[in-house]
């Protein structure tokens, strides 16, 4: 037993046992700040082009947005048109690039994306520009109806409101070669 701590003891200053003395490294491991930083931008850029060429591109991201923004004021619209018993109009200007909803809520649409409206033609704004067309709301929630397309490239958003109920719905189409 005096032997074995004898041997306990002369393997004290060794790192792996008999023989391999434990010595100080003169390099030390790991990464620089400097590295860490580089590659999490590395990793930043890779996500957003993989998030743009997912949807897209950029112009798909801002015709998905264009297309919620449309239908979120046809919401608004209808709400309106609930709220105060009074019929309400979203009208849309495919030629100017812009709509308008009550209450002076208006917005433009991106020139670089193609707008098609289709809806009822007793919606139509008297007196206005043949271009413009109207979605046309009723205190007890339902509209003419219409749908309004947008489009860039080969990717397209329809907003189509029903007629019945003047539910709004948004959903990626096809578009037309």
């Amino acid at each position: 037993m005096a032997d074995n701590s004898n041997r306990l003891a002369d393997d004290a200053g060794r790192a792996d046992g008999p023989g391999c003395p434990v010595t100080r490294r003169s390099t030390s491991r790991g990464f620089t700040l400097l590295e860490i930083v580089l590659v999490m931008a590395i990793i930043a850029l890779a996500t957003v082009l993989a998030a743009a060429a997912m949807t897209g591109g950029f112009k798909g991201m801002q015709l998905k947005a264009s297309a919620k923004e449309i239908a979120s004021n046809l919401r608004y619209t209808r709400t309106q048109a609930i709220a105060t018993g009074q019929p309400q109009r979203f009208v849309i200007d495919p030629v100017k690039h812009v709509w308008q909803a009550p209450n002076a809520h208006h917005g433009s649409i991106p020139d670089k994306l193609a707008i098609e409206f289709t809806g009822a033609r007793e919606a139509q704004v008297k007196g206005a520009p043949s271009s413009q067309g109207a979605i046309e709301f009723f205190p007890d929630g339902a509209a003419t109806g219409g749908r309004i397309r947008l489009t860039a490239g080969t990717a397209a958003w329809d907003i189509d409101v029903a007629w019945l109920t003047g539910q709004v719905k948004v959903r990626q189409g096809i578009a037309k070669p």
